[in-house]
């Protein structure tokens, strides 16, 4: 009886990726912000959404490292700014 045959080194690779990938912070609360050009839900701009599942880990956390500064204070009126 012979061993069962490895899986090739490029799906094992792959696995351990999609694994280890930076998740999304999406919160399915999708609608565009006109006046920022952020999503309201995730606070991303409409390019960084389309360029997410292109990038590396560094990328998608350099866009996480962004996302605590978009966050509106808590009662400030920024939306509501002309």
């Amino acid at each position: 009886m012979s061993a069962p045959a490895a899986a090739p080194a490029s799906a094992s690779a792959s696995a351990a990726t999609c694994a280890t990938r930076v998740a999304s912070p999406c919160i399915n609360v999708c609608r565009l912000d006109a006046r920022s050009g952020l999503c309201v839900g995730c606070l991303r701009t409409l390019d960084e959404i389309a360029a997410w599942s292109r990038l590396d880990d560094a990328g998608r956390a350099a866009i996480l490292d962004l996302l605590p500064a978009r966050r509106p204070v808590e009662g400030s009126r920024t939306s509501e700014r002309p």
